[in-house]
């Protein structure tokens, strides 16, 4: 019995010697295929994740320019959103509050100039979440991402030269405000109006609508590209007021997700590198004008790599968001990856 008892302890010794032990990872040895426990690679392809109001879904694109899919956590099925029309691809896709999605795309696609899709003629446009037909356009241009309501049917977004040549000067930038209306059975634009125009700001810089800020929402955060670096900035949309949340010169600062309590944003950051926008990795930043800012990723640490476009799930725990490498071009990803918040808070 004895010798029984010693090998059966010698055998579960064996055993618990065989289970791995997780090794805290230096910040240079973070890829995108090595990375801590609490960060999870949902797909091998896909950029500009979006998660569903109730948590259980994420929104992607299969490439710029690509299909639209859905990836159902827990299944792990990705379904084709916008396989049952044609289109010459879109550049994003968010949940609208209602569950359809807003979509920004464009009608022409020159393989040659490709770019021109996306800030020149992309457009606005609503897929039902039936998905019984094709997108429907609101007729209206979108320079990089619309902002989107959380709460309700208002969206935001920005238009500069390129979208209008004729009533926009170089290097002015529009940012209009609007509801999606769908009384007439169609949805369309109602009620839109310029709430910032950027002759105004005292300074140049091309802006990008990203978030109404939560719980109110009176308040868009937006990105002030080339100024300072970049800054995260805030417009109360009540009252025209403009606030620079970054405030931190020579640095590239680009809000993403916005966080449920509106008292923190997402932001793709240079900080630890002050390279520029390649070289970035994702932030927290307290949007109570102090500028304090949390670091959250390290895939930019050893500078092959970075992380971005991170997304915050609407109960605050994850953030979705993605791992392309440092030289590609912004927005450009190749899978969808998913931090939790709370793990990485005990693994501190």
């Amino acid at each position: 019995m004895r010798r029984l008892v010693f090998f059966l302890s010698l055998v579960a010794l064996a055993g618990c010697a065989r289970q791995p032990r997780e090794v805290p990872l230096a910040p240079t040895d973070w890829t995108d295929e090595v990375f801590p426990s609490y960060i999870r690679r949902l797909t091998h392809f896909g950029e500009r994740a979006d998660w569903s109001h109730d948590g259980k879904r994420i929104l992607f694109l299969s490439k710029t320019f690509g299909d639209v899919f859905e990836l159902e956590l827990a299944t792990g099925i990705v379904r084709p959103l916008t396989h049952h029309y044609f289109h010459h691809g879109y550049t994003r896709a968010l949940y609208l509050a209602n569950g359809d999605i807003l979509l920004s795309g464009s009608r022409t696609f020159d393989p040659a100039h490709p770019w021109e899709a996306r800030t020149k003629t992309a457009e606005l446009w609503v897929l039902r979440k039936e998905l019984d037909k094709p997108a429907v356009p609101l007729g209206e241009f979108c320079s990089e991402g619309p902002a989107v309501s959380r709460k309700n049917l208002k969206i935001a977004w920005a238009v500069d030269h390129e979208n209008y040549p004729q009533r926009i000067p170089k290097g002015v930038s529009h940012i209009y405000l609007a509801e999606i209306d769908y009384s007439t059975g169609e949805p369309r634009l109602e009620n839109k109006r310029l709430v910032l125009d950027g002759a105004k700001l005292g300074f140049k810089a091309d802006l990008e609508t990203q978030n109404f800020v939560p719980p109110e929402e009176t308040w868009l955060t937006f990105s002030a590209y080339g100024y300072q670096g970049t800054e995260v900035m805030g417009l109360n949309l009540e009252t025209g007021q403009v606030v620079n949340y970054s405030n931190a010169p020579e640095q590239y600062d680009e809000p993403e997700g916005i966080f449920p309590d509106g008292k923190h944003t997402l932001v793709e950051c240079d900080r630890h590198s002050r390279k520029g926008s390649k070289h970035i990795d994702l932030y927290k930043l307290a949007l109570d004008g102090s500028g304090r800012l949390e670091r959250l990723t390290w895939f930019n640490e050893g500078g092959v790599f970075k992380a971005s476009n991170p997304v915050v799930s609407d109960d605050g725990r994850f953030i979705a968001f993605q791992v392309p490498r440092a030289d590609w071009v912004a927005g450009v990803g190749r899978g969808i990856y998913v931090m939790d918040l709370e793990a990485a808070a005990r693994r501190d």
